[in-house]
């Protein structure tokens, strides 16, 4: 099944921790392969900060052809691009699942924390095979939930990732995707695979506000929230003593939490 419910939506909570989102902090597994020059479809772009300096990297006769399925972020990528003063980006709306290039149409393929949020990740890897060009890359990395660490011990943080998990099998999604890439890349028919791992961690008093900040509003104000009472997984209440738990959490001096990711780099 193709068809999955965004998770998270868009909400404000929610593009402030994509706009934090950079190709050195969410991408260095596949700066090795970027040079200027090169074709590079971006799929899911968001709000386009990791769109933005691809584009930069492979300026000036390179382009990015930037994607996404909400026509709406792409009015945000786009001011991006412009903020950046970078004329070598395209933007379209599209489905990772079937995407309206032809075959052999990129250098580089990337998807930043797309493949957990769609209904058949393995397709969606056969069609970013397809538009990459022989000898070119396909880069995904996802972060893997169960995975998450944090300390100190708040309990309905607890409650909160159990929550979640359950909200996006739900959509449709997996949010455990970062330990199965590698499966998925096998399956999608590459072979030759590199398959890392690498993490966001945040514990400054700045992070620790930023993070725990976001993710209380989020619980109690973005689609994940609405998805969440309405699929009758949790009530407001709930909602909002998760939400508290979060705050909690930013306002430990020795707080810390760690979001692990899985990563591959597939060669066509």
């Amino acid at each position: 099944m193709a068809d999955a419910v965004y998770t998270h939506g868009h909400h404000e909570s929610v593009l402030r921790s994509h706009r934090w989102r950079t190709a050195g902090n969410s991408a260095a597994y596949l700066l090795g392969e970027v040079r200027p020059g090169l074709e590079v479809l971006d799929v899911g772009c968001g709000p386009g900060t990791i769109t933005a300096d691809l584009a930069a990297l492979v300026g000036p006769d390179g382009r990015v052809t930037a994607v996404d399925a909400a026509a709406g972020v792409l009015e945000q990528a786009r001011a991006t691009t412009r903020e950046r003063g970078l004329d070598n980006v395209r933007f379209a709306v599209a489905d990772v699942h079937a995407l309206d290039f032809p075959d052999d149409s990129f250098d580089i393929v990337h998807a930043h924390q797309v493949l957990q949020h769609v209904g058949d990740p393995v397709r969606a890897l056969r069609e970013m095979r397809r538009v990459c060009r022989p000898g070119g890359v396909v880069a995904a990395r996802d972060s893997d939930y169960a995975a998450f660490a944090w300390y100190p011990v708040v309990p309905v943080l607890d409650e909160w990732l159990e929550l979640y998990r359950r909200v996006a099998r739900a959509n449709g999604g997996e949010p455990d995707a970062g330990r199965r890439l590698l499966s998925w890349a096998r399956r999608a028919g590459f072979t030759d695979v590199t398959a890392t791992a690498a993490a966001w961690c945040f514990a400054t008093p700045e992070e620790r506000a930023w993070w725990s900040g976001l993710w209380a509003e989020r619980t109690t104000a973005s689609q994940y929230a609405r998805l969440a009472v309405d699929g009758g997984h949790a009530t407001e209440r709930q909602l909002t003593a998760i939400a508290e738990g979060w705050r909690e959490w930013g306002r430990h001096e020795d707080g810390w939490f760690l979001v692990p990711h899985g990563e591959v780099l597939c060669r066509a």
